[in-house]
């Protein structure tokens, strides 16, 4: 057997960094903000977190499109923050935090002025501020809609994080408000901006693997209840759910755009958590998805196992392996023929190791500049949770459910 290497070897990747949010007090009272009929902000006492430079530089030049970003977490400050440096389209306008302090260190790293500031509270007032065209929200899940509907408001655009809402009542409020404001909300699936990701559904669609018949997807971690962003996680009223609200969510997305389709049938099962931790929410979780084609997806997901973020997709000609899937960096898609593999792999040392993160915050200006569909929509996210909810029933009733609401892709 032959091997073909498309590009450098596999690089050690991290397939996900938890945002935070603060401590167990600041989730205690995030939890019943959450639960609240009217919801005005989160609390002001979040836990301070690493202030990490720019990789490298903002560019200059005439980038017109500016985000503010809500949510002072991990992730916005690791990945979302740096990877500004390789947009073309899209700049940094703004920060909202419940943390000045912290709100102000980052600003002054990123050469923002304090008039780009804004707290939960005044988070209203960005709709005097021309220069903020949409707001990125990396919140806690149970706060995605109020701030997304509250931009709208505003007159922004939405990038939202996944998933896009606790309950599929607040996701259709989230569209809703979009149409009504004629403002675009994406979704933040940063896969389907990743060059490895496209490059698995450009093989399968190209008609290599022949007719896609088994599927697994298996994203499992760790979580470390010594950082206070678990304690959310963990939290039913914030997250809405366990680790396949949080992780197995790449899964049910990624069967979705991987074999273009969309399930009929689902089955589910969970495993007693010993952990009292996982009192509120699941640990281990595996399901199984049917599909009129024919196709089969099995996936799991947990916060008690170690990292993993693996899909193999097997056909009637080929199989087709990517490990890691999913992770910020260093993804691997191999092709197995009967004869030969073919590895697919990211260039070493080069500028677009942030590119799945540029790429995605670029595409929602280009798609308004072009007046084209966004990848990610908000439809998307919805069909995406709708799926998710008819797991948890399964697994709860020990019952198939129908998940046949027609073949809703947007290709």
């Amino acid at each position: 057997m032959t091997q073909k290497k498309h590009s450098a070897p596999k690089t050690h990747t991290s397939r996900r960094t938890l945002l935070s949010i603060g401590s167990l007090a600041a989730v205690g009272s995030l939890a019943n903000t959450a639960l609240a009929q009217s919801f005005t902000a989160p609390p002001n006492h979040l836990t301070g977190r690493p202030y990490p430079t720019p990789i490298r530089p903002l560019p200059e030049g005439k980038r017109t499109f500016g985000y503010a970003i809500v949510g002072l977490g991990k992730y916005a400050l690791n990945q979302i923050l740096p990877a500004f440096a390789e947009c073309q389209h899209a700049r940094l306008e703004a920060l909202v935090s419940g943390d000045r302090n912290k709100a102000l260190k980052v600003a002054q790293q990123y050469n923002l002025n304090e008039d780009s500031i804004y707290s939960y509270e005044n988070f209203d007032n960005i709709i005097h501020n021309p220069k903020i065209d949409a707001v990125y929200i990396i919140l806690p899940n149970a706060l995605h809609a109020d701030f997304t509907i509250r931009a709208f408001r505003a007159g922004k655009h939405v990038m939202c994080e996944k998933p896009m809402a606790t309950t599929i009542e607040d996701a259709q409020r989230m569209i809703d408000a979009g149409k009504r404001a004629n403002k675009q909300l994406m979704i933040g699936y940063r896969c389907h901006y990743d060059p490895l990701n496209r490059q698995a559904v450009s093989v399968i669609r190209n008609g290599r693997l022949g007719t896609p018949k088994i599927l697994t997807t298996d994203n499992t971690d760790i979580l470390d209840f010594q950082d206070p962003s678990a304690q959310w996680r963990v939290t039913k009223a914030l997250s809405g759910g366990g680790s396949l609200m949080d992780i197995g969510i790449y899964g049910i997305n990624a069967s979705r755009y991987l074999l273009n389709e969309d399930p009929i049938e689902v089955m589910a099962m969970t495993v007693p958590p010993k952990n009292p931790n996982f009192g509120d929410v699941e640990d281990r979780i595996t399901w199984l998805m049917r599909y009129r084609s024919g196709a089969m997806v099995h996936g799991s997901s947990s916060f008690s196992t170690a990292a993993t973020t693996r899909f193999g997709l097997q056909g009637d000609k080929a199989n087709l392996t990517m490990d890691p899937a999913t992770g910020y960096y260093g993804n691997r898609v191999e092709l197995h023929e009967t004869d030969e593999t073919e590895v697919w792999t990211p260039r070493m040392f080069t500028i677009p190791q942030l590119n799945q993160f540029s790429a995605q915050l670029d595409h929602l200006p280009e798609a308004i500049q072009k007046k084209a569909p966004i990848t990610s929509t908000g439809e998307e996210g919805l069909q995406d949770l709708k799926i998710i909810q008819a797991i948890y029933k399964a697994a709860e009733t020990q019952k198939p459910v129908s998940t046949d609401w027609g073949n809703w892709r947007l290709g």
